[in-house]
């Protein structure tokens, strides 16, 4: 079946004035669209596309921030039949060429100002690319060059639509991968893949009464975790808000009050990090409140995972510490969050085991890109902190040479666009997905991930280090943003540390220390001895070859915009290593 009417034509006969999608423009509040009115603006945006020339399996491209017109533009492109190109919006115009002229796309929806004039840029060489639509009002476009506005581009198309047909196999869109090691491939996802996995999904979990739920999309639409998860949303019957600027988050929570909301797990780290730092500040008499509380929710949170009832003082202390202290903190995030998917990277258990203690379940998953995102996940109860928790319905998962995870099931992509050989190489002979990660099964059916393989390090001791274990419990505190470990072919361990300034300017403010620039700070000497003391402590049950012995402060963060990490805010440890040689070669 076509993915698009898989979603659309569900909930429109099924609840036709229920809201779909929520959004908000600049100076305004919140706005909603019922089913009937957003498949109207999906068929209308389909067929305008059609009488534009697009076709059955054509390409077209996506290169803006989250928003209604995204989704809008993508269901309408898949309803059609063609096939969806998303280009991160941080991407530069060298970047979003190479996956234009790829994906051979031939119509693409921009949305800022920046992401025109490089698309435009694009337009004006020789290649696919032979229309431009802009999602915003506000954009500055050139009509002469076959640019035209989202709005007037659909305004004379019907609204009386035919989907076209789709068999599982047929390709609805291509996602680039991020491009950590080498140049990006474009990952061939079906409508069977995305299909089959929202059905595992929802006989997984078996939610109750999921058309209520409210999600809030802020991570970018482009990546595999964030699309999936909110067109699950859709194919389920909840509503889905589309956050626009990431650095609104806070505000958004507030407003909205999402029920689900997917993640990375910096989020949770920094939360974590902020609950701790101010129960810190807090009297002795606060402090053994919140203690008690955290006591308290994760003997209710232990009971609740494991399936056993509560006992009736249990619920009577557990509502004085909801009251006391969980509600603070669950107000911060809205005030009604319970169930929030987290991946990308991994998440250290006694983050995990904080927030189930609160009240928020953060179900914890591994995928990839080319596994349409979720291969195994905590259920409900019965999840293993410290676990990736457990193959969805219609999953595989093997491990093989040298501990490899391999897979195997309903979401294994197609494979790479126009790049057989590639696609051939990330196959075992019997047809499992090779995942490039390193893991292990527990005795219960739990995932466990140990480590990219291509991220493992050697030392000249020949001692084996893997950096992901390491870099999360550093960055589980206030005072470490980023960091990247260097080990390979060393003697020992050392850090690139991007400290997080806000907490390190307050830091300054309390201990007299003049701030100057940012450059400098990050050499005073009073500064560098607090972070061996923080590094130290944050170690300390580390074995002594695993541990950072040297470090350097870096005076701003890694960037998007230099390519030092990716959309998804993984650090290009390649980019950076070679980009700070000099500064590395130092601390040896």
């Amino acid at each position: 079946m076509n993915l698009a009417e898989a979603i659309i034509l569900k909930n429109t006969e099924k609840h036709p004035l229920k809201s779909a999608i929520g959004f908000k423009k600049k100076d305004a509040g919140w706005k909603e669209l019922s089913w009937k009115r957003f498949g109207e603006i999906v068929f209308k945006t389909a067929n305008a596309l059609k009488d534009a020339g697009i076709r059955e399996n054509d390409t077209v491209a996506i290169y803006a921030d989250n928003s209604s017109e995204w989704m809008i533009f993508d269901l309408a492109a898949m309803a059609l039949g063609a096939v969806t190109v998303p280009i991160y919006a941080t991407n530069n115009a060298e970047q979003a060429e190479y996956i234009i002229n790829d994906s051979e796309a031939k119509i693409i929806l921009v949305g800022d100002q920046a992401q025109y004039d490089a698309a435009l840029q694009i337009l004006q060489k020789e290649n696919s690319l032979e229309t431009i639509i802009i999602s915003k009002k506000a954009v500055w476009i050139k009509k002469e060059f076959s640019s035209f506005y989202l709005e007037d581009f659909i305004a004379k198309a019907s609204p009386e639509f035919e989907y076209c047909t789709k068999e599982n196999e047929d390709t609805a869109t291509i996602i680039y991968t991020s491009g950590t090691t080498g140049s990006p491939k474009g990952v061939m996802l079906t409508h069977g893949n995305f299909i089959k996995a929202f059905d595992a999904h929802f006989e997984f979990f078996k939610f109750k009464n999921f058309e209520e739920e409210l999600s809030l999309a802020f991570l970018p639409l482009t990546h595999v975790f964030e699309r999936s998860w909110s067109l699950l949303c859709l194919y389920g019957g909840a509503r889905v808000y589309f956050l626009e600027d990431p650095k609104n988050i806070s505000k958004a929570l507030e407003e909205v009050k999402p029920t689900m909301m997917c993640v990375v797990p910096r989020f949770f780290q920094k939360v974590y990090a902020g609950v701790l730092e101010k129960a810190e500040e807090g009297s002795g008499v606060k402090k053994k409140i919140f203690k008690w509380a955290l006591q308290t929710g994760w003997q209710t949170a232990e009971l609740k995972r494991n399936e056993k009832s509560i006992p009736l003082d249990l619920k009577i202390k557990q509502t004085i510490a909801d009251t006391l202290v969980f509600s603070k903190i669950k107000d911060r995030m809205g005030g009604r969050l319970w169930f929030l998917p987290c991946g990308g990277a991994s998440l250290s258990p006694e983050i995990t085991r904080f927030f189930e203690s609160v009240g928020i379940h953060v179900t914890v998953g591994y995928g990839l890109t080319e596994t349409t995102a979720t291969l195994t996940l905590f259920p409900l109860t019965r999840f293993e902190h410290g676990s990736s928790g457990r193959p969805l319905p219609g999953v595989e998962i093997r491990i093989g040479e040298n501990d490899e995870i391999q897979a195997r099931g309903n979401g294994i992509m197609k494979g790479y666009y126009g790049k057989p050989e590639e696609t051939q190489k990330v196959f075992t002979g019997d047809g499992w997905f090779k995942t490039g990660d390193a893991g292990k099964i527990d005795d219960n059916g739990n995932l466990i991930i140990t480590d990219r393989l291509k991220d493992l390090m050697k030392t000249s001791n020949g001692k084996y280090i893997a950096p992901q274990p390491v870099e999360n419990l550093l960055t589980n505190n206030n005072f470490i943003q980023q960091i990247v470990l260097i080990a390979e072919g060393r003697q020992f361990v050392s850090a690139l540390i991007v400290p997080n300034f806000e907490f390190l300017r307050d830091y300054l403010r309390k201990n007299n220390i003049a701030f100057t620039t940012w450059e400098d700070i990050v050499k005073n000497e009073k500064v560098n001895d607090f972070y061996k003391k923080k590094i130290k402590e944050l170690q300390s049950d580390l074995s002594d070859y695993e541990k950072v012995k040297k470090f350097t402060l870096m005076p701003s963060e890694f960037d998007i915009s230099t390519g030092e990490i990716t959309p998804t805010l993984k650090v290009k440890r390649g980019v950076v290593l070679k980009k700070y040689a000099a500064l590395i070669e130092e601390m040896y």
